[in-house]
């Protein structure tokens, strides 16, 4: 695991951005994985940049989204479809029938689940996925629990991830208290990793996923176990390293 510290957060995205500049530039159609939340927005509006300046080409990319909430439509406000479209599809050169997010409006879960799994072996897996990090050390949508899911599946929301997202609705009782996410293994299969985490509210659960132990109570200590893992930081979340 790497771990470069940046001065700000826009430092941090510019340099993540850059990273995702050089793998399409290496291989035209990656398979790129994406992440949602504040934390990648830097990230996004630097690869628009890239883009805009000729710098990066997503002609030939293709993605596939970590997670979405379970029974929220592509286009309300708070999916992440749409959070992808506004903040990144809509602003780079890829072709949208090329990007790919889980269908929150399925009535059954666990096949769209099966299906987004098949679909990202069948694209030749993932060449270099996003992510960022909750409070409670989870990736994706993967909660504490007591073992590391495996495969994308139906997930419940934990209070803390609740209260967390609520910032993007009206109050916390709007938010879905379920979810379709990518397993930890979906994740660590990826064959690069680019995690992205800002402010001093992470930097204890940062320490935690650096040092270990390595326990699906925090899942995102898995990483410690693949062996490209890149970790963008601005001083202030690395204040406890």
């Amino acid at each position: 695991m790497e771990i470069i510290v940046c001065k700000d957060y826009q430092t941090l995205g510019a340099k993540a951005a850059t990273m995702f500049a050089s793998q399409v530039l290496k291989k035209p159609d990656s398979v790129l994985g994406f992440a949602t939340g504040s934390s990648p927005l830097s990230t996004y509006a630097h690869m628009a940049k890239l883009c805009d300046e000729g710098v990066a080409d997503f002609s030939r990319a293709s993605t596939y989204n970590l997670d979405e909430y379970y029974g929220m439509g592509p286009t309300q406000e708070q999916s992440y479809r749409k959070f992808m479209n506004d903040n990144l599809f809509t602003r780079i050169n890829i072709k949208l029938e090329n990007t790919h997010v889980l269908n929150g409006l399925t009535d059954d879960p666990e096949r769209e689940c099966a299906e987004y799994e098949a679909a990202i072996n069948a694209a030749g897996g993932i060449d270099m996925q996003l992510l960022g990090i909750g409070h409670d050390g989870h990736i994706g949508f993967n909660e504490p629990c007591d073992e590391f899911p495996n495969n994308t599946h139906l997930v419940t929301l934990v209070p803390m991830t609740l209260q967390a997202n609520a910032r993007f609705f009206n109050s916390v009782d709007e938010v879905p208290r379920q979810a379709l996410s990518m397993g930890i293994g979906t994740i660590m299969r990826a064959r690069e990793i680019v995690m992205v985490v800002n402010g001093a509210d992470k930097a204890e659960t940062v320490r935690k996923m650096v040092y270990g132990p390595v326990t699906p109570q925090l899942p995102a200590s898995i990483l410690q176990f693949h062996p490209r893992v890149t970790v963008f930081l601005d001083e202030a979340a690395a204040s406890r390293l």
